[in-house]
């Protein structure tokens, strides 16, 4: 007597209800994931391998935008030696490292 027609219905559904209702949620879900955390993560990957692989002779930006060379890069150590200019070398830490400036081969000249 005190429960509306509506609320009884909706008891009675059952299962298939709970899952009607998760479904939008686990959709979004699997979109955030494919299109925002999916690619950071390959992003965060690439970023570590570059991080790691990184040699003397190397041209780097750090992340104020310094421009130099690696001159002493020791693995397991977390700081690199940079040569800025002729004999003026700074120690930076690994992580501020922004990107490698790789030169292109004579062999891959654009026509």
């Amino acid at each position: 007597m005190f429960i509306s027609p509506a609320y009884a219905q909706d008891a009675t559904a059952g299962a298939g209800a709970v899952v009607m209702q998760l479904l939008p949620l686990l959709l979004i879900f699997v979109v955030f994931y494919f299109l925002l955390i999916r690619p950071q993560q390959k992003k965060m990957k690439e970023r570590n391998a570059m991080l790691t692989s990184l040699k003397r002779g190397d041209e780097v930006i750090t992340g104020g935008g310094v421009l130099g060379v690696v001159k002493k890069a020791t693995d397991g150590d977390d700081k690199i030696e940079v040569e800025i200019a002729p004999s003026l070398r700074i120690t930076v830490l690994r992580g501020t490292i922004a990107s490698v400036i790789r030169p292109e081969a004579a062999n891959d000249v654009k026509s």
